[in-house]
């Protein structure tokens, strides 16, 4: 049986569940560039990532395009077309080669028909993620640019033991993940430089003082 990571949506599903979902899953393969799904289509199935990285983003009303996460694996996405197989929110990307697992939504509601009382653990983590969603929102909303660099620079760095890595991103395409402009984005980049808290070089920002930058990510609020 393919393997479901422990993260994410999944990270508080039932054993039972898990082994359900698991039992459904099949695997697909993306090379990089390719677009799994784009904003407006159809949703039907919940997908983890095994391989690769995906990028989350969406368009704007004005047609700008604001990235919204990059999905490294063990992340789970996709889950709310197995509630509500209505059009997907957002546009995800591979932005290297990627191996995926599948889980359709009709084949999970016909799982759920013969066994309803895993429908339970389902609905639970159906409010988890609306609550996350909505911490994600306030963020957007309310945090000031620098908090909001802050926090997505910890959310993308991978981790080596203690150390933190370097983040690839341009500050162009940071500022689209944080929903600001590029100069707010290198203006904060460039006092945080000084005081040597990160380490900016074209297409990369590596921390160079994790606890500074906890404390200015604010994470205890929200």
């Amino acid at each position: 049986m393919i393997s479901l990571p422990y993260s994410g949506f999944l990270a508080e599903a039932s054993p039972r569940l898990r082994q359900m979902l698991a039992a459904q899953a099949s695997e697909v393969r993306l090379a990089r560039g390719e677009v799994l799904f784009e904003q407006g289509d159809t949703g039907d199935a919940l997908y983890a990532v095994i391989d690769g990285a995906m990028e989350v983003s969406i368009l704007s009303f004005d047609g700008r395009k604001l990235s919204l996460d990059l999905l490294a694996p063990g992340a789970v996405f996709g889950e709310i077309a197995l509630f509500d197989p209505g059009t997907r929110t957002a546009t995800v990307t591979a932005t290297e080669p990627a191996r995926l697992l599948r889980v359709l939504s009709a084949d999970v509601l016909r799982e759920l028909c013969h066994h309803p009382e895993l429908a339970i653990d389902m609905i639970r983590l159906a409010g988890q993620r609306m609550r996350w969603m909505g911490r994600q929102l306030n963020e957007q909303v309310f945090l000031p640019v620098s908090t909001r660099v802050a926090r997505k620079l910890l959310h993308l760095a991978p981790r080596q033991g203690a150390q933190t890595g370097a983040v690839r991103l341009s500050q162009a395409e940071l500022a689209e993940y944080v929903g600001a402009t590029r100069e707010a984005v290198s203006k904060t980049l460039a006092v945080w430089k000084r005081q040597g808290i990160v380490d900016v070089t074209r297409g990369h920002v590596s921390i160079r003082d994790v606890p500074t930058l906890e404390a200015l990510a604010d994470l205890d609020r929200f």
